[in-house]
């Protein structure tokens, strides 16, 4: 009996730690704009620093004024692999297969788009339907040639639309497009991101990890003071849930994007925070 009894803890503690290393292994990456200043005066030397931080996996796309091949060289040379790459409404709407072509290039498996074009602060429901047209039938494009695309919400599709709001439209037709959360501007647009996640546990695909400044009020516009992006854990959004939560749905790739003037500062603070929950 004491024989079976061990038995069965040696196998539960066999799934817990299974588990748990299913559930850690998502890379925590960065969005390349983050440096989008240090690469205007020094491409090489800012994907060096982000192989100092221990980073390898990037969200891209662009080359900042260099030819394709070298940059692609460069990465390579520091050990830097694009997951996913970035794309205009337009370029999805117009030319998708260009797309296909540059997500190849560089070897991403993910397409993502992060603004739907709109007049003014407001986000209406043409517009949101406008969207969902682009977006599944450029999805469907990419899917075929292997590629998933993903929309990064912007915080103004939170505006109410029927029983929920034009996120809900968006997402419930989101027949060939995932999304990409973005808990800083999810938060701003008045959104709960551990909610949303748990809404819709099979639309997330990539997620930004950004947090807010403490005293921040949102809003629907999709627009903020980039000086408000602070250290991961330090402001207003409960960064470690969401990530945790993340975790178990299994979003692999989670992508450090801070916009603010102290990037340099407070990327590896934010890292440490986030390496700190994996003990």
């Amino acid at each position: 009996m004491l024989k079976r009894i061990c038995l069965l803890l040696i196998v539960a503690g066999c799934f817990l730690l299974a588990g748990s290393t299913r559930a850690w292994s998502q890379e925590f990456g960065l969005q390349l704009y983050s440096l989008r200043n240090q690469f205007s005066e020094d491409v090489e030397g800012s994907l060096a620093q982000i192989r100092d931080w221990g980073i390898t996996y990037i969200e891209g796309g662009g080359t900042y004024g260099m030819p394709r091949e070298e940059f692609l060289e460069l990465l390579e040379k520091y050990g830097l692999k694009t997951s996913s790459v970035g794309a205009s409404f337009e370029e999805l709407e117009k030319d998708p297969a260009a797309l296909i072509e540059k997500a190849r290039a560089f070897g991403a498996s993910y397409v993502m788009c992060a603004w739907v074009p709109h007049k003014g602060d407001e986000f209406h429901l043409e517009d949101a339907e406008r969207a969902i047209g682009v977006f599944n039938r450029a999805g469907r494009i990419l899917e075929e040639a292997g590629l998933q695309l993903a929309y990064h919400a912007h915080g103004y599709e939170f505006r109410p639309h029927g029983e929920g709001t034009l996120f809900d439209l968006m997402a419930a037709r989101a027949d060939y497009y995932d999304f990409e959360m973005d808990i800083y501007w999810v938060y701003h647009g008045g959104a709960d991101p551990l909610e949303l996640l748990n809404r819709y546990p099979d639309k997330f695909v990539l997620m930004h990890l950004k947090d807010m400044e403490q005293g921040v009020s949102g809003n629907l516009t999709g627009h903020e003071d980039v000086e408000t992006n602070v250290v991961l854990g330090t402001g207003q959004i409960d960064v470690a849930a969401v990530v945790r939560r993340g975790a178990e749905l299994g979003i692999r790739y989670m992508f450090i994007e801070d916009e603010s003037s102290r990037v340099l500062e407070q990327v590896p603070l934010s890292l440490e925070f986030l390496r700190g929950l994996k003990d």
